[in-house]
């Protein structure tokens, strides 16, 4: 099994930036990729960047390209999946979800392990 935890989330004004960490633990065939999702309010849950396990592949949704940047640490016992988030707007606010999953794909459907989620609030 594997377990994801989120945190850095918080309240920031426009223009400013947050860095998000996941902690995963845990082994499973089933999760060789990360990903950062986000829902906003109101909104279905979407997909914003994917890293594969090892850091050699990654990808940013294209309308976050610029701003948001994703990485990985991989340590002895748990790896922690960085989302690096500049230039914050109104519009990135909703919570933040890591997750697990065993193909590069933005599809929230691919992905088997999910944290709980952190909150990110935009706003002047």
């Amino acid at each position: 099994q594997v377990q994801l935890a989120e945190s850095g989330g918080g309240s920031v004004r426009p223009g400013e930036s947050l860095r998000l960490s996941c902690v995963v633990s845990g082994y499973s065939p089933s999760a060789q990729y990360f990903g950062w999702f986000r829902r906003a309010p109101g909104k279905e849950r979407e997909g914003v960047a994917l890293i594969s396990s090892l850091g050699g592949h990654t990808h940013v949704s294209n309308s976050l390209m610029g701003r948001f940047t994703i990485s990985i640490d991989n340590g002895k016992d748990t790896d922690t999946v960085y989302l690096q988030m500049n230039d914050l707007k109104p519009e990135d606010t909703g919570i933040y979800y890591c997750a697990a999953g065993r193909r590069f794909s933005i599809s929230v459907e691919d992905f088997a392990f999910w944290g709980q989620g952190t909150q990110v609030t935009v706003s002047s």
